[in-house]
């Protein structure tokens, strides 16, 4: 089950996207609840299987799910329910147990529903590159035609009610995804998350809350989601990614200036050690990752340098793409979907190497 998507060319992570040489994604995500029904965290198993039945008849009217698809989580496997959670689908929370519980995935993978975690709906766009303003355009749609078919919880001095007092008002969480590689070689990068903690944005690591910064990537989102609309938070979140995208631009080129040798010297050893280990863990292999997408984007590399020995130039897009991918397709649940087989650690750090040796150029022997 979703083997399709490991080969999906046209997700959000592609790298195809506005600015996408620094923010990996671009996310909104909406919650709501239904009237009448106690939140998830109260409410009785035969309740949640009512909101399941009511979301299984009612997508399949919505324009933009018509094409999705349906799945129960307690119907899926563990490995699956990971696999969901590494390609940013689903939560933690959610796939911490699958009773009562179901998910709405659209063919690209820009769209996801989950019913009945932390709220009834949690409804998300998720795209490449630093382009919210779709993300929000596209979910306030399925928002809207919902709204015709759902009495949704709404107060009308507080907004939409939620289980979490943090997301009551408009019930809106905006991030971006940033790879950040440069403010952290030149030791900025703590003051920076700082500064957003006070400025109320909420800083986590590439899977999402309780996450650590792996491979220099950082999602930023909203604190909170009372008062200003849900442009204005959008347009807030915006402004602090383009003044982060600036530092980073800018850390990059006081790296090229003062320190080109070194850091050259770090991202064709990078590449070295992709193209020539036998064991890899997912978190230095991140590691790695990260040196030559940064390699990538300031033309230290060139995308036929990824690709091993090809007849003519490979676009840097191309090459972006193929960086992305495997900063996914490394985790754990998708070498074992790849594998078509459970596998322990050290398996997995065997067949980590062997894929990236293989995709970018290496030797398998």
């Amino acid at each position: 089950m979703f083997d399709e998507f490991i080969r999906n060319e046209d997700s959000w992570i592609s790298g195809k996207g506005p600015s996408s040489e620094i923010i990996f994604s671009s996310r909104v995500r909406l919650a709501r609840n239904f009237s009448n029904y106690r939140f998830p965290g109260r409410a009785t198993a035969a309740a949640k299987e009512e909101i399941i039945k009511k979301m299984h008849e009612l997508y399949p009217r919505i324009d933009k799910l018509k094409n999705a698809k349906f799945f129960r989580m307690d119907k899926i496997s563990e490995l699956d329910r990971h696999f969901l959670l590494e390609r940013h689908l689903t939560s933690q929370e959610h796939i911490a147990s699958g009773s009562g519980k179901g998910i709405i995935v659209s063919n690209d993978e820009k769209i996801s529903i989950m019913i009945n975690e932390e709220d009834h709906i949690r409804m998300q766009v998720i795209t490449s590159g630093f382009d919210l303003d779709t993300c929000w355009d596209t979910l306030s749609v399925i928002d809207d035609e919902l709204d015709k078919f759902i009495s949704f919880a709404f107060s009308s001095t507080l907004g939409y009610l939620t289980a979490c007092p943090t997301n009551v008002g408009t019930g809106l969480r905006a991030s971006c995804m940033l790879h950040l590689p440069a403010l952290v070689l030149t030791k900025r990068i703590n003051k920076i998350l700082e500064l957003l903690a006070k400025i109320s944005f909420a800083t986590r690591g590439l899977f999402g809350e309780g996450t650590q910064a792996l491979g220099d990537f950082f999602q930023v989102s909203n604190q909170i989601s009372l008062g200003p609309s849900e442009k204005e938070l959008i347009n807030n979140l915006a402004s602090v990614v383009n003044q982060l995208k600036h530092q980073e631009m800018e850390a990059r080129r006081i790296l090229l200036k003062q320190y080109k040798m070194r850091l050259e010297d770090n991202i064709w050893r990078a590449l070295g050690i992709l193209r020539n280990c036998r064991l890899i863990t997912s978190k230095e292999a991140l590691s790695n990752l990260s040196m030559l997408s940064l390699g990538l984007n300031l033309g230290i590399i060139k995308g036929e340098d990824l690709f091993g020995k090809t007849n003519g130039k490979i676009s840097q897009i191309k090459a972006r793409e193929l960086i992305n991918n495997l900063i996914i397709d490394i985790q754990p649940a998708h070498l074992q979907k790849i594998e078509s087989k459970p596998l322990g650690s050290r398996q997995r750090d065997y067949i980590r190497a062997e894929i990236l040796r293989k995709r970018l150029g290496g030797k398998n022997v």
